[in-house]
């Protein structure tokens, strides 16, 4: 992938053709000797009278859906300039509109930005003008957060979906032929740019190639015939709801129908009201809908399947339990080039194994393979330090379609053949995965490193925690201390003494894991795809909030700081020249 070296790195047909080609490996013989585009997958619904989209009092058949992106590839079509990058940004809720523009793109061989609304300001701006948009749909609600943004689109490339104008465009090409576009018959092309969740660091662009849309698109259908009806809640900008809810359903002819955004009180509701089967979740979203008192209509639902990432092993046990059906869970990213799913032999706090034909290890930082992991009786992790390293696919490269525009973050994935996720994790003797945090949750405490995800997972089963976060924050002299954020079940109180004996009869608790300091929240701040915003949380480290707790990591006795050892702390930071931040 020499071309990643370039300064303003963007698809080629040698990147996203090599790509296509691994994604194509999975599929059955008659689907990859097509080689189809995202605009063929749509094609399968032409016609179709079969419920296709359901979306709060709207429905729309397969057919009316297909139509409805018809008429927008049109007007996308008329508004395309010559020298420009063909970029369509996109920048609404959970609605129609949305998937209408996805399959307009793919009729058009455009290129959808799903642009994250939970992002403001220069920030916001800095993401659009990153990936070159020429024009922008928004709605009328949506549209004020671009009020005062140097975004680098004109003024008059900005349509309001919920505008006369913008109906009038659409209806004025009903009847209309959609002229021979050769882009949207190439694979190679560029259908989707998605960010990346931005959890631990800036949100990058993954491109997505219009033939890699239609692949996934076959490959992720988990056996979805047109009896389903798929759900989707999570955010259309990000690839778990395509990838893994909108392509599929497209591709079996399931009827999909969706939330304008995610609402735990909602779930229930609209499960019963859709008649869902599926639905797909990413990160702590199972936490939060369990957060909801228990209902007996939990038992009434049709769901049969539900997949998703980053669910707890005791949040996937009280989910079946309730609903009757097991999470089915599988580790990857926006960027494709590594699958960990959990076999059903799969140690409980495991990742479980790669897919076959991914050569998957840990790595160090000297690129050695890590030594596996080693437990005690009572499972905790003998050898932290040397166990844990990178995740790795070692033949993954040539599945990664890079980054937009952004050379050097593509090129920190990319080793020869091998992509590297960026990602902790360690492997046990039977060569199970299991997941250790990102990259920045390492830590180094009285010269010992271990990372977050461990320590997490045994906070988890304080009684009472619905979600927490652990992260570094610099000691005053050297190295890191622990922090934990703590958000508690609705009427419950964190009980520092509680805590303290908690942790002493945690058999599996590190000798320097104890956190030195316990922040309570009423809510965890998290991402628009419900993923912990650790970066936010690391820089308001323990100065920020009342209730915040002091350890002593040794005897493990927790008390409420008060501003006296607040200022004492920040002393003695000023003192060794550091920032508790």
């Amino acid at each position: 992938m020499a071309s990643t070296t370039h300064a303003n790195f963007a698809p080629t047909s040698e990147t996203t053709g090599a790509a296509i080609v691994e994604v194509e490996r999975l599929l059955p013989a008659e689907v990859a000797e097509q080689r189809l585009t995202f605009a063929d997958i749509l094609g399968r619904r032409r016609g179709d009278t079969r419920p296709g989209l359901l979306f709060e009092d709207q429905r729309f058949t397969w057919g009316e859906v297909v139509r409805e992106a018809e008429k927008r590839a049109i007007v996308l079509h008329g508004l395309r300039r010559e020298g420009r990058a063909f970029h369509v940004g996109v920048l609404l809720e959970n609605v129609p509109e949305y998937l209408f523009m996805i399959g307009a793109a793919a009729l058009a061989g455009a290129t959808i930005v799903g642009i994250n609304p939970t992002r403001r300001g220069t920030e916001l701006a800095t993401d659009i003008r990153a990936v070159d948009c020429d024009l922008i749909v928004t709605d009328s609600e949506q549209a004020v957060l671009l009020d005062g943004l140097d975004t680098g689109v004109d003024a008059d490339r900005v349509f309001l979906a919920d505008s006369r104008q913008w109906r009038e465009r659409v209806e004025g090409a009903t009847g209309e032929q959609l002229p021979d576009v050769p882009e949207a018959n190439d694979p190679a092309t560029t259908v989707l740019l998605t960010f990346t969740s931005g959890s631990t660091g800036a949100p990058k662009a993954v491109i997505c190639s219009t033939g890699r849309l239609a692949a996934l698109s076959a490959i992720n259908y988990l056996g979805f015939t047109t009896d389903d009806v798929t759900y989707n809640a999570m955010p259309l900008f990000h690839g778990n709801a395509i990838f893994s809810c909108w392509g599929p359903s497209v591709f079996s002819g399931a009827t999909f129908s969706m939330r304008r955004k995610f609402s735990a009180s909602g779930f229930l509701p609209d499960i019963l009201t859709f008649g869902a089967t599926f639905f797909n979740y990413v990160g702590r979203s199972l936490a939060y809908i369990l957060a909801v008192p228990e209902s007996p209509r939990e038992q009434q639902t049709r769901l049969r399947q539900v997949f998703g990432t980053e669910a707890s092993p005791h949040d996937r046990d009280e989910f079946e339990r309730r609903f009757g059906t097991r999470p089915i869970e599988s580790y990857g990213s926006s960027e494709g080039a590594v699958v960990i799913s959990l076999t059903p032999d799969s140690p409980r706090n495991a990742l479980g194994l790669p897919a076959d034909y991914m050569d998957v290890c840990i790595l160090d930082a000297d690129g050695r393979e890590c030594p596996r992991a080693e437990f005690d009786s009572t499972g905790r992790l003998l050898n932290p330090e040397s166990a844990t390293g990178e995740i790795v696919n070692r033949t993954g490269a040539g599945m990664f379609e890079g980054y937009y525009r952004n050379p050097q973050a593509t090129a920190e994935r990319i080793d020869g053949s091998a992509y590297r996720t960026g990602d902790l994790g360690y492997r046990d003797a039977e060569g199970f995965f299991y997941f250790a945090g990102r990259g920045g949750d390492w830590m180094r405490v009285d010269s010992e490193n271990f990372a977050a995800a461990p320590v997490e997972r045994i906070l988890a089963r304080f009684p009472g925690v619905v979600l927490v976060a652990v992260y570094p924050v610099p000691d005053p002299r050297t190295g890191d201390q622990v922090m934990a954020t703590v958000e508690m079940a609705p009427g419950t109180t964190f009980d520092p003494e509680a805590f303290g004996r908690f942790l002493t009869e945690q058999s599996d608790l590190g000798t320097k894991w104890a956190p030195r300091f316990v922040r309570v929240v009423e809510d965890i701040p998290v991402t628009a795809t419900r993923k912990i915003d650790k970066k936010g949380l690391r820089r308001q480290s323990w100065t920020v909030g009342d209730a915040v707790y002091l350890g002593d990591t040794k005897t493990h006795e927790y008390h409420r700081m008060d501003d006296d050892e607040k200022a004492a702390l920040l002393a003695e930071y000023d003192r060794y020249g550091r920032s508790p931040a």
